[in-house]
């Protein structure tokens, strides 16, 4: 993929109705004082127009999605496993990572965050690659900080296999992954599907990686970066044996000691088994589930397996690979984690029809064709735990038809019925499969998980190779308030499973009144998800969990008017609901207030204004703080597109909402939603219409 960036952070992809950009991008001019109302109607009117004119001509939007430089690195490292490392990728992509170094010499995964050490590791070797020498002053500061941070013995364990790989670190002091992890069934305590989806698509090709345990001979020695050349790989001490960590720490030491053991006719039969698993779930395009880092691995395990670079397997893999690539004006190389149009597409449409475009304007009829065109319709991973359920739903990515994700379909649904389509049976259609699916996927407990139903084993975790990120997939409130918010405008509010899923959200209601946002940041994100959920389902806005919701928000509003929240935040209670004001976060915050009936309240007025203040002349805002989670802390997102659709939605609804709640009211039909008796029984198909949403008990 190919790409500019436009003032607003997003790509300019080849064939998008772009509108001219000024070279700078400036706070919109100044306006004659007027009140809230006028100020919000000219920043809706350039919001408006900007978002427009991102639309691609395939009715699509996608913005760049940062997360950083291991990215970057990894995929440096891959090509030079292969051999295919090319010069003008090495340099477009080292010019990228020298940017995001810090003035003290190693690299944050998030902006303004302290330094962290497998990052700067990988980091400073995809310089090595590029011809930078350890003398060279930022590359001295780098080596230097990561020598006072531990050295290479204190990374992450996925730093340390791209080490093995070339010889930088030994095999026998890795974790032990055994490809015989495929055969176990699903019933067992510990199998490849207690694993959340994008970590099982990466063990997987692991264990083959574990197995093979290859060495490319390495092109410059990495002394400079241990504490200790004299010892430079020090074992780590055990927990006690008493406790799950040290069960599976010696159990691991265990495996390693005694791998040659392993039959050779079994070890066989497991490599083969798990490339057929990594093939079965490559995408059409030649991706793993839409994500780089899988498909980076599987590459990997299927090169070790014999298949060469020109087989249409490797082939496709390599050049999806390439459309994760962001090239910059300044000839700099960014690669994406991910891509989010699906994503991106839905919460588009949302603010531009919450900022009263017309349902039937040509852009939200072009969004809704492209939704509909993206829908999947086969059974993927989730159908180990529901085989009985139909498929349904979307994805996040442009091509990923094994992993659809509850979050994306609920706010799919919320955009369809947005838009006045010219074949509504066609919406009806795709909407009644999708919630079947979603209520399907509903978790044993209430809540909603983002990819599968009662992801919760405790054990993966606990495994030594698993030091980085999360490895399970349990339910969240964001998205738990997503399908909430969905089922109450299909009219199904009243439905057993959403009166189940509200339960949840009371329940997971933090003392001060906020809600834990799992896939965005953190709790400005989460409880910008739950209130406007809760009221759409018939809460009052004076219901108890509404006000200490608002409470919390006029709590920790900035003297600026805006509000931010820092990725320290997974980490230490005291940065929750505090950072910099951010575009994002400041509207997550008005549409919860917006929705508990707060719009003559100061605390609105003041974040409308800075919304309005902060502007820029083209209609967008700018954001470079991070606002994403794809891990909570381990993982964050600059989702380039969040700091234009989110202050639209608010702006939006704000002045939609002259004396109550701003959320617009849905037009589906409730028959759409049928009935799902039980979590492990079949769709049952009901065919009876809910009864209108009535007001929760306030109590």
């Amino acid at each position: 993929m190919t790409a500019t960036t436009d003032s607003g952070g997003g790509p300019a992809r080849a064939g998008a109705a772009t509108g001219a950009v000024p070279a700078a991008g400036r706070p919109a001019p100044a306006q004659e004082p007027g009140s809230p109302a006028d100020e919000a109607r000219r920043a809706t009117t350039r919001s408006v127009g900007h978002l427009l004119g991102r639309q691609h001509a395939e009715g699509w939007w996608k913005g760049d999605l940062q997360t950083n430089v291991t990215m970057d690195a990894e995929d440096l490292l891959l090509r030079q496993f292969l051999g295919i490392r090319d010069a003008r990728t090495t340099t477009a992509a080292a010019r990228y990572i020298r940017d995001e170094q810090r003035a003290d010499g190693a690299w944050a995964t998030f902006h303004g965050g302290p330094g962290e050490l497998s990052a700067t590791v990988e980091a400073y070797i995809a310089l090595r690659l590029a011809g930078d020498q350890p003398g060279d002053p930022h590359m001295a500061r780098a080596s230097g900080w990561v020598r006072r941070h531990g050295g290479i013995a204190g990374t992450r364990v996925f730093t340390r296999i791209w080490l093995a790989l070339f010889g930088w670190w030994p095999w026998d002091e890795l974790p032990e992954l055994p490809p015989e992890l495929i055969f176990l069934p699903s019933w067992f305590p510990l199998n490849i599907y207690d694993f959340g989806c994008w970590a099982r698509q990466t063990v997987v090709p692991l264990t083959v990686v574990s197995a093979k345990r290859p060495v490319r001979p390495a092109p410059f020695d990495l002394d400079e970066l241990h504490t200790d050349p004299g010892d430079p790989h020090p074992r780590r001490p055990l927990a006690p044996a008493t406790t799950w960590d040290g069960f599976f720490q010696r159990a691991d030491r265990a495996l390693r000691r005694n791998r040659r053991l392993v039959p050779r006719s079994l070890r066989r039969a497991a490599l083969g088994a798990a490339a057929r698993w990594i093939v079965e779930r490559q995408e059409n395009d030649g991706c793993w589930g839409g994500i780089q880092p899988p498909a980076v691995y599987s590459l990997i395990a299927l090169h070790l397996l014999g298949y060469d670079l020109d087989h249409p397997v490797l082939r496709a893999g390599l050049a999806s690979l390439d459309r994760f690539a962001v090239w910059r004006e300044d000839g700099s190389r960014m690669v994406e984690a991910c891509q989010s149009p699906v994503w991106d597409t839905a919460l588009a449409a949302v603010a531009l029809a919450d900022a009263g475009l017309p349902a039937d304007h040509p852009a939200l009829v072009r969004a809704a064709d492209w939704l509909l065109g993206e829908e999947v319709v086969r059974p993927g991973d989730w159908a180990v735990r529901r085989p009985w359920l139909a498929p349904g739903g979307w994805a996040f990515e442009f091509h990923n038809d094994t992993y659809p994700d509850i979050d994306d379909t609920a706010e799919v649904i919320l955009a369809l019925r947005r838009v006045r389509h010219p074949e509504p049976a066609r919406v009806d259609a795709a909407v009644a499969r999708a919630g079947r699916w979603t209520l399907g996927m509903q978790c044993a407990d209430g809540g909603w998980a983002a990819f599968d139903a009662d992801n919760t084993s405790a054990f993966p975790g606990r495994l030594p190779f698993c030091d980085f990120g999360e490895v399970t997939d349990p339910p969240s409130a964001d998205v738990t308030a997503h399908v909430v918010e969905m089922l109450a405008h299909e009219g199904r509010a009243h439905h057993p499973r959403a009166r189940r899923g509200i339960d949840w959200l009371l329940a997971h209601q933090e003392p001060c009144g906020a809600w834990f946002g799992r896939w965005g940041t953190n709790y400005l994100y989460g409880t910008g998800a739950v209130v406007p959920a809760l009221v759409a389902a018939g809460f009052p806005g004076g219901h108890p969990a509404v006000r200490r919701a608002v409470r919390w928000l006029g709590s920790v509003q900035n003297e600026d008017g805006g509000w931010g929240e820092d990725q320290r935040s997974y980490q230490e209670e005291g940065w929750a609901g505090r950072g910099e004001s951010t575009a994002s976060q400041t509207a997550w915050a008005l549409l919860a207030l917006l929705a508990a009936g707060e719009r003559d309240s100061p605390q609105v007025t003041r974040g409308i204004a800075h919304l309005a203040r902060t502007q820029r002349d083209d209609g967008s805002w700018d954001e470079p703080h991070y606002t994403g989670t794809g891990f909570p802390w381990d993982f964050s997102i600059n989702y380039h597109l969040y700091r234009q659709v989110f202050p639209l939605t608010a702006l939006g609804r704000y002045l939609s909402a002259p004396g109550g709640p701003g959320a617009p009211g849905g037009t589906g039909d409730a028959s759409d939603l049928d009935d799902v008796s039980d979590l492990a029984a079949p769709v049952i198909l009901s065919g009876d219409r809910a009864p209108a949403p009535a007001r929760h008990p306030a109590g």
